[in-house]
Formats: C-alpha cells, sequence, structure tokens
C-alpha cells in the first residue's frame, strides 16, 4: 500500500490546481479531512472505505476499465485494456476519464494503474458496457392515480384490521417471517411483495408495533382510521420517503428489519428524481435499464423495477411521469394538499340491504366507519367494504348504553334510503331480551372467618378507593386487582394474605423499577459541507505550496516536487540538491538508513527514480536501489 500512496502522490504533483480540484469534488470526503500536503490526499485517497464511496458512483461502463486495469496487474496498457474489453479507444477515454476525476486510476508512463482498494476484479461478460439507448420520451397525458393510491390506502387500513382481529406473529429476533407474510397474504388475497408494502409503510408510519411477539395497531393507526383519505395517503407517502430497505421481490426476504446504510433511500430518491411531470416515459423499462447502467452500485433492474411500482401504488407517478402529489414529494412541496386534492372524500354513506349487510363503496369516512363498526361486523374488505348485522354485533351497541331508538336513529343518519324493516325487526328484537340478567365485575374478593372485621374494614374510608361491597356476611367484593387491594390492606394496619386459585399462599417478590431504554438517536450532522470554492482554494494550497524554488514545469522542479512528497526527513535544499542530481548525473553523498540506529554513508550518481526508489550508481562501479524515505541526508561530497 505504501508504495501504491506514492505512485498515486506522484501522479498528483504532476496535475494543475483545477485538476486536483476535480477530484476534491468528486471524492468530497477526503476534502473534510486534514489536508497538509498532496502525501496526505493520496493517503486519504486510498482509504478503503473512501475508494469504495468513489467506486459507488461509477457507471457500469467505468466499472468495467476499472475491472480491467485491476485484472491486468496495473502493468496494462491503452491497447491491452481495449482488446479485453473490445471497445474503441473513444469508449475508454470516456470510462477511464471517470475514474481519473476520481483519482481511482491513473496513467504511470504508458501504463495504466488503480488503487490497491477497489473491489471489482474483471470486467462483465469480458466487454464494455455500452451505454443503453436513451429512453423515450413523450408528452405526459391525464393519467388518473386514484384507484392504485385508494387501493394502497384501504391495503394499509385491511392490514391494520387483521392485526387487531387476527394473529400477525413477529419473531423474537426482529421482524417478520416469510412464512408469516405469506399466510397473512394467503387471508387477505393479495401477492407477497404487495403485503410486505403495506407492512413496511404502517410500520414506518408509526401504524404497528409489536407487542409481546405480535403486531398490532398503534394509538396513531386510531387517529390515522379516523382522518380522510388525503391526509392517510400523505401520511403514507411520507412513510415511504423514510424507507431503507432495499426491495428484492426476486427474493424471499423477512420484513420490518433494521437496515444498516442508505442503500433503499439513495434508491428510492434515485429514481424518483428521473420522473418529471411534462413529460413521461413512453416505456419504463428503458428507464430501468438505464439507471441500471448510470449506478450500478445503487440500482438493479429487478430493485429498481419494484420501486418505480411503488411510487405508482402511492399516486406519486402515473403513466410514467409524476402526478402533482409527486411534484410536490420531489420538490419537496405541502404533500398533505397535494394528496388531499387527489383522493375523493370518503363515502358518508351506506346501503343497508335486506341480507344484513351494509354495502360502502369507498373509503368511508370516519363517522360512518364508526357507526358501522359499533353495531355490525366488517365482513369484506375488497373493492367494497361489507359489513354484516348480526344479534351480536347489535347487543355489542346495546351495551354501551344505546337504546334501541337510538341505534336505529344512528343507522338511519348513515343509510342512503330508509332501512329495511328486517334490520329494524332485528334491533328491536335484541333490545327487548337485553339486560334480562347482569353480571358484576369483581377484580378481587377479600374473605374473612369474622363478618365483624369485614363489616370494620367495609365502613374504612381510607379503603374507600377499593369500592369494597359484600357478596356475603365473610366475603367483599374489591374493584382493584389482588396487588393493590393487599397494599391497601396494609397500609390500614392490618396483615391479610394472598391466595391463589388453588387456595396456595402466594409468595409476593418485589419488581425492581427499571427506567425505559431510550431509542436509538440518529446522529446529526455537526459540520457543514466543504463548498466548491473552499474545495477550489485547499487544491491550489496543496499544489502551490509544492513548487520548489527550481520553478515548476522543469526537469529539476518535476524531480523535487516527487521527491519532497516521499521523503519528511529532508530539508527543502537536501530535497533540491538531490533532485538537481537526477537531472544532471552529479554526484551526491547520502546518508542511508539500513535499521533503527544503523546509518551507512554512499557517494552515489542518480540515475533513475521510479516509485519511492532510486536507482543510482556507487563510486566502486555498482549499482544499488534507494528508498527515498530511508535516505536521511544529503549533502556534496567532500
Amino acid at each position: 500500500m505504501p508504495r501504491r500512496i506514492n505512485a498515486l502522490a506522484t501522479w498528483l504533483l504532476q496535475l494543475e490546481p483545477d485538476e486536483v480540484a476535480a477530484i476534491l469534488t468528486y471524492r468530497r470526503d477526503v476534502a473534510d479531512r486534514y489536508l497538509r500536503t498532496l502525501k496526505d490526499l493520496a493517503t486519504q485517497l486510498t482509504d478503503a472505505d473512501s475508494v469504495h464511496a468513489g467506486e459507488d458512483t461509477l457507471d457500469q461502463g467505468a466499472v468495467d476499465v476499472l475491472g480491467a486495469i485491476v485484472a491486468q496487474g496495473n502493468s496494462g496498457t491503452i491497447d491491452t485494456v481495449c482488446a479485453e474489453l473490445r471497445c474503441s479507444t473513444g469508449d475508454f477515454e470516456r470510462a477511464f476519464g471517470e475514474l481519473r476525476r476520481r483519482a481511482l486510476a491513473w496513467p504511470e508512463g504508458s501504463r495504466l494503474a488503480a488503487v490497491n482498494s477497489v473491489r471489482t476484479s474483471g470486467a462483465a461478460q469480458g466487454k464494455l458496457t455500452l451505454r443503453p439507448k436513451a429512453p423515450t420520451r413523450r408528452k405526459a397525458s391525464a393519467v388518473s392515480p386514484i384507484v392504485p393510491a385508494m387501493s394502497t390506502v384501504d391495503g394499509v387500513a385491511r392490514l391494520l384490521a387483521h392485526c387487531e382481529q387476527d394473529t400477525f406473529d413477529a419473531r423474537y429476533t426482529g421482524g417478520v417471517a416469510t412464512v408469516e407474510i405469506r399466510r397473512v397474504a394467503r387471508a387477505l388475497r393479495v401477492a407477497d411483495g404487495v403485503l410486505r408494502l403495506w407492512l413496511e409503510l404502517a410500520a414506518e408510519a408509526q401504524l404497528v408495533g409489536v407487542d409481546r411477539g405480535r403486531l398490532l395497531p398503534t394509538k396513531q393507526a386510531d387517529e390515522w382510521l379516523g382522518a380522510q383519505p388525503g391526509p392517510r395517503l400523505a401520511a403514507l407517502v411520507r412513510a415511504w420517503q423514510r424507507m431503507d430497505w432495499r426491495p428484492e421481490p426476486d427474493q424471499a426476504r423477512a420484513a420490518l428489519r433494521d437496515y444498516t446504510g442508505a442503500a433503499g433511500l439513495l434508491l428510492r430518491r434515485s429514481t424518483l428524481e428521473r420522473f418529471q411531470a411534462d413529460e413521461a416515459f413512453t416505456r419504463t423499462s428503458e428507464l430501468v435499464a438505464d439507471l441500471a447502467w448510470e449506478r450500478p452500485a445503487v440500482h438493479d433492474e429487478r430493485a429498481t423495477a419494484a420501486v418505480i411500482t411503488e411510487l405508482e401504488s402511492l399516486g406519486v407517478v402515473a403513466g410514467g411521469a409524476l402526478t402533482p402529489l409527486g411534484v410536490a414529494v420531489l420538490h419537496g412541496g405541502d404533500v398533505e394538499a397535494a394528496a388531499s386534492e387527489l383522493m375523493p372524500p370518503a363515502t358518508e354513506k351506506a346501503a343497508f340491504q335486506t341480507d344484513m349487510t351494509a354495502v360502502v363503496n369507498g373509503l368511508p369516512a370516519p363517522e360512518l366507519s364508526a357507526t358501522l363498526n359499533l353495531v355490525a361486523d366488517l365482513e369484506d374488505n375488497d373493492a367494497a367494504r361489507v359489513w354484516r348485522l348480526s344479534a351480536g354485533s347489535v347487543r355489542r351497541a346495546l351495551d354501551t348504553g344505546l337504546s334501541a331508538g337510538e341505534v336505529l336513529e344512528r343507522l338511519a343518519a348513515v343509510s342512503e334510503a330508509a332501512l329495511p324493516q328486517v334490520i329494524e325487526y332485528q334491533v328491536q328484537d335484541v333490545a327487548r331480551r337485553h339486560g334480562h340478567l347482569t353480571v358484576t365485575d369483581v377484580v378481587s374478593c377479600v374473605r374473612a372467618t369474622d363478618p365483624t372485621l369485614l363489616q370494620e374494614i367495609a365502613k374504612s374510608k381510607r379503603l374507600a378507593s377499593l369500592k369494597l361491597r359484600f357478596l356475603a356476611p365473610t366475603v367483599l367484593a374489591s374493584a382493584q386487582p389482588m396487588a393493590e387491594t393487599l397494599a391497601a390492606l396494609r397500609r390500614s394496619g392490618y396483615a391479610p394474605t394472598g391466595l391463589d386459585a388453588g387456595e396456595q399462599s402466594i409468595v409476593e417478590t418485589v419488581e425492581r423499577k427499571r427506567a425505559h431504554a431510550r431509542g436509538e438517536r440518529r446522529p446529526d450532522r455537526w459540520r457543514t459541507e466543504v463548498d466548491d470554492l473552499e474545495l477550489t482554494q485547499l487544491a491550489v494550497r496543496l499544489v502551490e505550496q509544492e513548487r520548489p524554488s527550481a520553478g515548476r514545469g522543469t526537469p529539476r522542479g518535476t524531480a523535487a516536487r516527487m521527491l519532497r512528497d516521499q521523503n519528511v526527513f529532508l530539508r527543502d535544499e537536501e530535497v533540491v540538491l538531490l533532485s538537481s542530481a537526477l537531472v544532471d548525473g552529479s554526484r551526491v553523498e547520502i546518508k542511508y538508513a539500513t535499521g533503527p540506529r544503523a546509518v551507512e554513508t554512499h557517494v552515489i550518481i542518480p540515475t533513475k527514480h521510479l516509485e519511492g526508489v532510486v536507482s543510482a550508481d556507487l563510486a566502486d562501479g555498482t549499482s544499488r536501489d534507494f528508498e527515498i524515505g530511508h535516505v536521511r541526508q544529503v549533502g556534496l561530497p567532500e
């Protein structure tokens, strides 16, 4: 690695400030580090993480050329690389220019070299991948995104209803297993990928959570279900913008997993940015192929096609162009206002049938949903929602304190026409039998062999919170659980004991208190990104300080700039002296370190300087190579 750093530093010394500034523009991560010299810059440019980040910005053609250079052991030439990739010189120069601008590869004379940390090992299919034909466009036409957007909003509502009424298990290690996704997808009659999108949207929008290994709706879900369709869609679109998982429709993948990095965010954002409102793509498959070539590290054809499907299902893209909602999402506009304008208002009336059902076309208004959920049970949730009234559902409404007349009044208020007589008969029949039996809620009981003791306890004002009442002369009913009842009696000076259902004494343990763990904090950027002016100033400073007194552009100046970057021990005048000897072939005396405390003195005539090594002729007529970094002193021979 040090020799490759020196080779890169040697190449950087040959560049002008504007060329160094261009490298810093493409590799901004290194510009934000402490750089004193071009040697420091070369060191940072060969850092593995920085190199990989630079590789991720390459197009497929540049990746192919980089792979060929590495495969030829950094000793290939333009002709050998073009022969391996079966490409023209023009196509090679374009791709190699992308590598030069990122300092991932550079020329060393006639040879081509690349940094050591690259991940690529060869060209795709042994040839240079040319950019596909530009995607064809046409003038955008009015294509309504209402149907897919409404289907997604309704699908998330169906998912929430399933989580509340049926089991949807989560794994103890986190996420939802593939087998569980398939089971619920069959129950909801949708494809696995569609259900996973609904699930990820609901989770990102804080509509579902995990409780004891089961997915359940959250309090935010109740508010979401009570909102109009527009705000509901807006909440899902904002959740989509935060999703970081990468869609892979060809693989069985679990859902609700924690993903590192921002691959999914970058994939979705870069796909959305290619769409326009006034022009539409004739075939989105052409856009997919173009994106996959342009950023292969981010896009592949399956994942990008899946993202476009997501955009269409949310009403952000329709007919190959951005919708008004998509424009608001892309340019930071009012997403909720655009979604409210897109989605039709909720349906406020239901069609009651003689078969004891109520049918709602479209998304029901919150008031309609509340009334039907109170008096009936949701039976079908496809294109039209169907609620069914039964004796049990009507009894549930009467249990809230409503009378038969009040129930019928509420149903009539949300009915498109007069209520069928069969529904009125059902409500009145259930009301006649309602309340003949009563059940008292007892949380815990207090028993004693002495009725007088219980009379004393029942009259105690200090125990009023227990709401004690007699069930029998030796039994008191408490409105509080056993633990709270025991604690209250003990505070009042009594010494009760707890018994379980088997009349066995309960051994009480004191629960240790624990604070809730703080959620994972997202790191905030505390440093602003280096702007273009600062990059240019940094490039000029790095280049200009490498200009020796011998003058830039002369052989001595070029040699001196290389040597200065390869040795931190020599003074400027020693660097100039050694560079002059390289150019003139004059004799110099050097102190050369051969060990921790061992230094040799040699009088040499330098003949060649390459990659941090000077080849020289000695006084005895032999030749030897000296590493520049080991030279401790340079002077004129006596």
